[in-house]
């Protein structure tokens, strides 16, 4: 295996050391599937983390070499298992710097050790002692039926009446409506065009293939994770098919104090309608895994709300046993993601399609949309610039980069990149006495909005989740070697439940010296803290309602429960642990309101329709429209905001 090589000898000898601390070697009387004497340079993770480590800055780099340095420096490389932790705990508690440098190289080790595959059997050694079934079948022999245009070396010219950049659920439904009034539509796309065929039911190449970034991201503080698709079809590729309308009370919020003219009225309501017809929701194919039993019993016991998801997908080709592999690719193709409908539309039409596409900036000419140039790169190093001319410009490339294309344009105004909205969340787990099969049926079938409203229209919704051994690996919190392994040979038996918060506070992408976008978001708003400790206490709670023999969250330092013990204790101290960065394992799949719509172009973007206030003929057709916060996993309304956007557009 080639290997990119970015430390010295030593500091490599140091880091093996370091990632043989997080997985060692651990004695077993009984150890059939070599789970326990397993060790990460077993997997050649050692290596793997040095090859990822290798696509860093160089800033981040030479952190990284310091701090193997210092820990080389302790004796780490000689020491025996239990020092080895010691030093590892005394120098991440040393230093902020420290403490995130530590966690990424904990992360990323568990991360590969956990997810992983063999490359002669295509499976990792360790998901049996996890009870995780990994891929369940080939990719099926499906054609794809989206041509996409190449520039094969040379440089691209195309002419259009619209350029949509992005392809989710807010491009792609743009690009799908205007396409079938008769508009010649381009659209380009930064990630790739993949279906059934490619979907092979690992995550590593998930991540790698149809995730932005890899997959894992955080904001710049360190505090949150962020998720985010990124392929043709871009999250609703790869999310987990609920399927939730705008609430009431946030369509009024937002036509009352952002002018989002009708949002409170039957004008919006035709909108819901339309895309949820258009992509099949239904709640006929939603069994309850038993992660979602254990919910629903502990709801039931508790009193509190709880209630079927319906989801965008085909009963007809719905399987349950590989429906739990959504996040990585649905391989049965019962998904009704934009790929299979909107944008199948825009192909219909005659529309055309670039991938692996970065736009760059878009082009103004007496002062309106004129097109996008950007950078074709594909996978063998073939490199073109692509000039898409265009009138109308839809800027849908997701939260996390439309802002970092206006910026890039110089377009939108004094409000371009503010109020980056996430969901907060994070998850407790619960074991059980008896196998749970997260991992069959789909991630999120049943939910609980009991706490959706606790103060001023903010709380958080209980969900449930993926079930991903890499992520959970390396979520799972690690105190010491054996005691990592111990929790994860109990994950037949563990069910998590997901809460996420509608945050009230908000963050803000700006760019680098390239261009590149940086999210900051601090979770410092102290109705977003009280709201997110109550999720926490309340998860212990319904984990104790539903039978639970131990649970824990996912703070760094342990915080963990066993039946008998004194759980009201318990849940105060999950409600009073730390969230500051790299302390506690907090996420967000859900990014909005970057490049938001208002009546004011000094606290946003773009107009109630999604026009910019500043360039007339670009548009806003993603969830960084969103004025606030949605509350609600945002697909639907990203796409019934997006039908609204695209009617506009045919009416001007």
């Amino acid at each position: 295996m080639a290997v990119s090589v970015v430390f010295s000898e030593i500091q490599r000898d140091t880091l093996a050391k370091v990632c043989d601390t997080f997985v060692p070697a651990i004695e077993r009387e009984e150890d059939p599937g070599g789970f326990w004497g397993r060790t990460a340079s077993d997997l050649a993770v050692p290596d793997l983390v040095e090859q990822t480590l290798s696509q860093a800055p160089e800033e981040q780099l030479e952190g990284m070499r310091q701090l193997l340095d210092a820990l080389g420096q302790q004796g780490l490389a000689d020491a025996p298992q239990e020092v080895r932790e010691q030093i590892i705990h005394g120098v991440e508690d040393s230093s902020p710097e420290a403490l995130a440098g530590i966690s990424a190289l904990r992360g990323l080790t568990l991360l590969l050790f956990y997810a992983v595959p063999d490359p002669n059997t295509g499976r990792n050694p360790n998901w049996e002692a996890l009870g995780y079934p990994g891929p369940r079948s080939v990719p099926p022999d499906v054609p794809k039926t989206i041509r996409v245009t190449e520039p094969r070396g040379e440089d691209l010219v195309l002419e259009a009446d619209v350029c949509v950049v992005g392809s989710g659920a807010g491009g792609g439904v743009i690009a799908g409506e205007l396409a079938k009034a008769g508009k010649k539509v381009a659209v380009l796309e930064a990630g790739g065009y993949f279906n059934e065929s490619d979907f092979n039911q690992l995550e590593l190449w998930a991540y790698e293939n149809l995730y932005r970034a890899g997959g894992l991201t955080q904001t710049a503080e360190g505090q949150i994770v962020l998720m985010a698709g990124s392929n043709l079809g871009g999250g609703t590729t790869v999310n987990w098919t609920n399927c939730l309308r705008t609430t009431d009370a946030v369509r009024a919020e937002w036509a009352s104090e952002f002018g989002l003219e009708g949002l409170d009225g039957g004008d919006y309501d035709s909108h819901l309608d339309a895309v949820m017809e258009r992509i099949g929701v239904t709640d006929k194919a939603s069994d309850y895994n038993g992660p979602h039993l254990r919910l629903e019993e502990a709801c039931q016991k508790l009193g509190y709300d709880f209630s079927r998801v319906a989801r965008n997908t085909d009963p007809d080709t719905y399987d349950a046993e590989v429906a739990g592999l959504l996040g990585f690719g649905d391989q049965s193709g019962s998904k009704q993601g934009t790929l299979k409908t909107y944008l199948q539309d825009a192909a219909d039409a005659g529309s055309e399609f670039v991938v692996r596409c970065r736009a760059e900036r878009i082009l103004v000419e007496n002062g309106r949309a004129a097109g996008v140039e950007g950078t074709y790169a594909d996978p063998n190093g073939v490199q073109a610039r692509v000039t898409v001319r265009a009138p109308q410009v839809v800027v849908a490339c997701g939260s996390l980069d439309s802002p970092a294309l206006l910026l890039r344009s110089g377009l939108g105004g004094p409000a371009v990149g503010d109020y980056l909205r996430l969901h907060p969340a994070t998850a407790v787990a619960g074991i059980y006495a008896d196998p749970q099969k997260g991992w069959w049926g789909a991630p999120q079938t049943g939910l609980s909005h009991q706490f959706a409203d606790l103060e001023e229209g903010h709380g958080f919704l209980i969900e449930g989740t993926h079930a991903s051994p890499g992520v959970s690996g390396s979520a799972v919190p690690w105190v010491t070697g054996e005691q990592h392994k111990e929790t994860m040979a109990k994950s037949p038996s563990t069910s998590s439940f997901v809460f996420l918060i509608r945050a009230r506070g908000h963050g803000r992408v700006t760019i680098d010296r390239a261009g590149n976008p940086v999210h900051h978001y601090r979770m410092t708003d102290p109705l977003d803290q009280k709201i997110f400790r109550r999720g926490l206490e309340e998860m212990v709670k319904l984990h104790d309602a539903a039978g639970a023999e131990e649970v824990f969250t996912f703070h760094r330092k342990l915080t963990q429960w066993r039946r008998g013990e004194d759980v009201g204790a318990f849940a105060k101290a999950a409600h009073d642990g730390p969230l500051d960065p790299y302390e506690h394992m907090t996420f967000s799949l859900h990014q909005m309101g970057s490049c938001r719509m208002g009546s004011d172009p000094k606290t946003s973007v773009a107009g109630p329709f999604g026009e910019l206030h500043d360039t007339p003929g670009v548009w806003i057709g993603d969830a960084s429209a969103f004025p606030t916060a949605s509350g609600t996993n945002p697909m639907i309304t990203t796409m019934a905001l997006a039908h609204r956007t695209a009617t506009a557009m045919r009416a001007s």
